[in-house]
């Protein structure tokens, strides 16, 4: 047997004690463990994964640890997930949960502590087990994680095998890793989610990432810039929900322009604007090395001085948008895009047009007092979430205040290839069966009732 048959097997066998012994409240109690080993161990594993990665913010990371800890543990408590879910009063349906068996979770190095933490707890919500398959360069960070996981769940007697993790990983073991499991949750890059796609099992995979935010000119912009930058500097900003281009009314562009630089931006001229370009782009794509990296190393790179407290850099567009301007695209790192829009409609043309060359299906924002606007960029913008008058980077991925699932693994539905629009829970990890009997409740109606 390969190694990773080996670690199914082992897990298959763990899966089967664990669903047969774990009631709701044993399943919950697992879960509470699981997010708060990770809550005490926040700023441990936030220095781990800075040290080793080489990319992010210590202190966003440590942020990130603790808030998504509390924000899957308030959103898992008090949910169904053992037994009977529901019975309907009226069809006499009841609908029951059952586990789907072994999850593969694959996580990436931009997020190495908290995607395992959620996939493990949504597993142990739902009476799976799961094997983990980190990025090989985020391996020792997330493994501590798991880790002090285990540790936590011992007074449980949770059997062993139940979460494993690959402590050696590469794509050959990943990939058979996704074929084996029952089910397969991808969190990563734009290959990787293909891959978990042609593994022949269910994958719940997520599309790429790059947040559009429309600022309305109802607004205080001066408001509006500190959470637009706040969320495009946080952790450096290499996550999907941060803020990658704001989109303004061109009559205020020298009031926009003065907001964004009192709250710490660097705004270039023209011939900063290219080297920027040519400094974070290689072949079209976010280049390696400033993933993750401050404003002061993507400055040096780019060959521009900048000011030391600099939070991010704002290049402004070429007059063009869409495929005709590469700013448009996701930049994994503290630069945003700046498009100015004569109406609303136009705003919504250019976010529209950015996210059909990039980040399709995922999320813009949007900052305005203007409640048919907003229900506009619901309606017409192809993502599958809209953040209002808040910071995307923190609250895209679920907040206890906006009721989107706290997760890290953000569904981009068919614009972005993947089979759910909505933030990746437990419930996606359950199969349910539905018991239905003939309800005497309801009448059948006759021919003439039913087409009249």
């Amino acid at each position: 047997m390969t190694e990773i048959e080996q670690m199914i097997a082992k897990a298959r066998e763990a899966q089967a004690i664990y669903a047969r012994q774990f009631d709701q409240e044993r399943c919950d109690q697992a879960v509470k463990l699981t997010t708060r080993a990770i809550y005490d161990h926040a700023e441990e594993l936030a220095r781990m994964a800075v040290d080793e990665t080489k990319m992010g913010v210590y202190e966003d990371k440590v942020a990130k640890n603790r808030n998504k800890a509390k924000g899957v543990y308030f959103n898992l408590k008090g949910k169904k997930s053992v037994g009977v879910l529901s019975m309907d009063d009226v069809t006499g349906l009841i609908e029951v949960a059952k586990p789907m068996g072994v999850v593969a979770g694959v996580t990436p190095m931009t997020n190495p502590i908290v995607t395992p933490m959620s996939k493990i707890a949504f597993a142990l919500k739902t009476r799976n087990a799961i094997i983990i398959s980190p990025h090989p360069k985020s391996k020792n960070c997330s493994g501590k994680a798991i880790e002090y996981i285990l540790e936590a769940l011992k007074p449980l007697n949770v059997p062993e095998g139940l979460i494993q993790m690959v402590e050696d990983p590469s794509i050959d073991k990943t990939q058979e890793l996704m074929r084996l499991a029952d089910v397969t949750v991808a969190t990563g890059g734009m290959a990787m989610v293909k891959s978990a796609y042609s593994s022949g099992k269910p994958s719940y995979g997520v599309g790429a990432g790059n947040v559009q935010v429309i600022l309305d000119r109802d607004i205080d912009f001066e408001e509006a810039a500190e959470k637009v930058i706040t969320g495009r500097s946080f952790d450096n900003g290499i996550i999907c929900t941060g803020e990658q281009s704001f989109i303004y009314p061109e009559e205020c562009h020298d009031e926009v322009i003065a907001a964004f630089r009192n709250h710490g931006a660097y705004v270039c001229n023209k011939e900063e604007r290219e080297k920027v370009i040519a400094a974070i782009f290689e072949d079209g794509h976010t280049a390696r090395d400033v993933v993750g990296q401050s404003t002061a190393y993507i400055a040096k790179k780019a060959g521009i001085n900048i000011p030391e407290k600099t939070r991010i850099i704002v290049v402004e567009s070429n007059g063009k948008f869409g495929r005709a301007d590469d700013i448009s695209k996701e930049k994994m790192c503290p630069v945003m895009g700046a498009f100015p829009y004569k109406t609303f409609d136009d705003a919504i043309c250019i976010a529209e047009t950015n996210l059909q060359y990039e980040g399709n299906g995922h999320s813009v924002a949007i900052h305005s007092r203007n409640q048919s606007h907003i229900i506009q960029a619901g309606e017409e913008l192809t993502v599958s979430r809209v953040v209002v008058n808040a910071v995307s980077a923190t609250t895209a991925g679920g907040h206890v205040q906006n009721g989107l699932a706290t997760t890290n693994t953000l569904g981009c539905g068919s614009w972005g290839n993947n089979s759910i629009s909505e933030n990746f829970t437990y419930k996606h990890l359950m199969n349910i069966t539905r018991i239905a009997p003939l309800s005497n409740k309801i009448q059948v109606p006759s021919d003439e009732e039913m087409w009249k």
